[in-house]
Order: structure tokens, then C-alpha cells, then sequence
């Protein structure tokens, strides 16, 4: 592991090679890497194997988000088996069932959230017990719920949809209330100087944006920018995380402020590259089904496609932008990763 390294990305300065980040949820592999379970019934197994294993891989960026404790209606969009005990396995359930009770939502009124203050003793104390976990890793701030992300997990897709497309008005008022308590966040992080945002907020499906673009360019973009200007102000580093394809987004996350952006391999790296190659962090885009199903051959491949187009970009990372499941076969992870060490050399 290399903070160094990682670092020198972040802030656009060419390393020794390509560094690597990952994110990795299987059990079997983390086993014969680290000798822990990441599934253990303890707790603290759980919390070394993930340590061991990305001191294993020689990490240079832990992806990190904060989640801010609150109490408030939700709703759990359930979730399927992505692990290989199926611990993770979750029903959905919603306590909206109309469009109006959305809009009749509140969220400064119905969700209590700690104050700015609070939150910068919080996100402190937080950020420095995880740094110390991973202290030869770059590790951010940030937080996961965005301004898109809260509408999803407080309503459920169905009914935040309905209401946004029912009275946009109503809900361009719901979307003003969460990007406030977000603001929350924000401040707190300037406050306890942690120098890098990663700002998570999952705008798009596989196949694009739900919403006509325009909706976004009203509604969510000028809210980003913003929140992200205290930010840049403060000298703080904002990489945009987001599942899906938001290659039509691309230029609208640079000019509403981000430093960095963090995607599946839905997202177009080509295109990332051809534009911001040269002044952004630029992570992932590794394809995960290609390491499922694919040879060895088309696995050595894919790295060599993201590598050829990200080598030349100061900071662009190594990773599989769509996890690395308990379904992959051990011995294409040992490919990929030979593969990354190898073409990884500048």
C-alpha cells in the first residue's frame, strides 16, 4: 500500500505506476488471503479481515463514505444475495404507498439528524478511527446519500418518481429540505479539515437516466454546485461516485465542481478520458462479468484496455468498478490481479 501514491493521484501528479483501489465482497478468497472470515459472527474478525485483505492487495485508496446517523421514516429497498452466506439478503418494505404522502413530507421537520456542530465531532473522531485502520491508504470523507440518493432510500423509486413526476413544485421543495441536512455534512467536514469528499450519489440506472436530463439540470446539478463550492473553497477534494451509465452527465458533474470521478463500467472511460483525462481523478471501469465469465485471456484484456486508456492520465486508479462478488472465481481474481501488477508499471 502506497499513501504516497495515492495521494500523488489525487492531486494529479504522475506515480511510479497505475495505483489500486477495489471493492471486494468475497468471502472465500479473503479467507485464503488473510486466514479471517469477513462474514465471522465477530465483529472485529469481520473488521481485520477487510484490514488484512486490503494490505494484501497493496490498496492505495480506501473507497469511504460517512453515513450520518438519523431517525426518520425510510424505506429498505431490499436486497438480494451478494455474499456467500446471504447475510445480506433483506425484503423490501416502504412506508409510502402514494405519491402524496411523499409530497406531504417534510425532511427538516421528519428527519432528526445531528447538528453541524455534532456532526464535526462525529465525522472527526470517525475519519480518524479509519485512517488508523488503513494508514498506508488514502482515505476520504464524504457522504453517501447525496441529494438523488435520499429520495431514493427515503421513498423507494416507485413513489419518489410518481411525486416527482406529479407536482415537481412540491418535490423541488422535499429535494431544497435534504439538500440543507447535506449541507450539515458538508460543513461538518470543513470544520474537522478532512481533505478529500467522496460525494456518492447514485443518479442513473445501467442503461442511462431515469429522468429526461433536463430534470436534472433544473433540479439536482445547481444543487450540487451549491454544495460542493464551501468545499472547493476550503481546499477539499471532491470525487463523484455513482453507479450506472451517467456518461451523458460527464460534463455537467466538471462544471458543477468535482475533482474526480468514480464509475461502473457502464460509464464510458473512453469518453472520461478523452475530456478530463488530464484534470481528473478517474477510478474503476474494470468489468466484474468479464472476471466472472470470462478466460484469462479476456480478463488480461480488460486490464489492458483500461490501462492503455488510463496510463496516461495522472489519476486514474485500477479497480473493478462493479465489486468483485463471492461468485468470481479465485483463480480469475489472481489473474486480474497479476494482470493490474504487471501493466500497472508507467
Amino acid at each position: 500500500m502506497s499513501y504516497a501514491r495515492g495521494w500523488q493521484a489525487i492531486h494529479l501528479e504522475m506515480s511510479d505506476r497505475i495505483p489500486h483501489t477495489e471493492y471486494i465482497f468475497h468471502r472465500q478468497f479473503t479467507l485464503k488471503m488473510t486466514g479471517l472470515d469477513p462474514e465471522s459472527r465477530d465483529p472485529g474478525e469481520r473488521e481485520q479481515a477487510t484490514i488484512k485483505l486490503a494490505r494484501a492487495l497493496d490498496y492505495d485508496f480506501m473507497w469511504s463514505a460517512y453515513f450520518m446517523p438519523y431517525e426518520g421514516l425510510r424505506t429498505e429497498m431490499g436486497h438480494g444475495q451478494y455474499t456467500e452466506t446471504g447475510t445480506d439478503i433483506v425484503e423490501a418494505v416502504t412506508p409510502f404507498t402514494s405519491p402524496e404522502q411523499v409530497l406531504a413530507f417534510e425532511p427538516e421537520r421528519d428527519i432528526r439528524a445531528p447538528s453541524a456542530g455534532e456532526l464535526t465531532e462525529l465525522v472527526r473522531a470517525w475519519h480518524a478511527r479509519a485512517q488508523a485502520d488503513y494508514p498506508e491508504a488514502v482515505l476520504p470523507g464524504g457522504f453517501y446519500r447525496g441529494v438523488f440518493t435520499w429520495a431514493i432510500l427515503t421513498f423507494g423509486w416507485e413513489q419518489f418518481m410518481l411525486a416527482a413526476a406529479i407536482d415537481e413544485p412540491r418535490f423541488d421543495r422535499i429535494l431544497e429540505g435534504f439538500t440543507r441536512i447535506t449541507r450539515r455534512v458538508v460543513d461538518a467536514h470543513i470544520a474537522a479539515r478532512i481533505p478529500i469528499f467522496l460525494w456518492h450519489d447514485d443518479l442513473v440506472w445501467s442503461q442511462g437516466p431515469p429522468f429526461r436530463p433536463q430534470w436534472y439540470r433544473k433540479y439536482i446539478f445547481p444543487r450540487y454546485r451549491r454544495l460542493w463550492a464551501p468545499l472547493r473553497e476550503a481546499g477539499i477534494k471532491i470525487l463523484f461516485c455513482c453507479d450506472g451509465d451517467f456518461t451523458a452527465f460527464i460534463d455537467d458533474l466538471a462544471e458543477a465542481g468535482c475533482d474526480g470521478f468514480i464509475f461502473e463500467p457502464y460509464t464510458s472511460l473512453a469518453e472520461i478520458v478523452e475530456r478530463y483525462g488530464r484534470t481528473h481523478v478517474i477510478m474503476g471501469n474494470i468489468d466484474t462479468r468479464i472476471l466472472t465469465f470470462g478466460s484469462h485471456d479476456q480478463i488480461r484484456a480488460e486490464v489492458k484496455r483500461c490501462g492503455d486508456l488510463g496510463r496516461g492520465c495522472p489519476g486514474y486508479f485500477f479497480a473493478v468498478g462493479n465489486h468483485i462478488p463471492y461468485n468470481v472465481p479465485i483463480p480469475a481474481i489472481e489473474c486480474y490481479l497479476e494482470a493490474i501488477r504487471e501493466m500497472g508499471r508507467r
